[in-house]
C-alpha cells in the first residue's frame, strides 16, 4: 500500500517485523541500542496501558516508549 508506514508502535506483540528506516527521534540512541536500517525486531508485549513496549532486538529485551516507536518505520 503506497503511502502507508507502518510504525513500530502498531505493531501487535508476538509479531516480528525488520526496521524500514528511522525517521527521527534520538537516532544516535537508537543506533546505539542496536536499532538500525535491516534489523529484526519482535514485539514481545506491552505493558497494560500500552506503554512501554518490550521488544527484542539483537538477542537482547529492550523497552521503548510509545513515542519513540513511532520514530520507527517496519515492514
Amino acid at each position: 500500500m503506497e503511502g502507508w508506514e507502518m510504525r513500530l508502535s502498531d505493531v501487535e506483540p508476538g509479531k516480528t517485523v525488520r526496521v524500514r528506516e528511522i525517521t527521527g527521534g534520538p537516532k544516535a540512541r537508537f543506533a546505539a541500542m542496536g536499532l538500525s536500517k535491516g534489523i529484526e525486531v519482535r514485539v514481545l508485549k506491552r505493558a497494560p496501558l500500552g506503554d512501554p513496549i518490550e521488544i527484542e532486538v539483537r538477542g537482547y529485551k529492550l523497552s521503548l516508549r510509545e513515542g519513540e516507536a513511532r520514530f520507527i518505520e517496519v515492514e
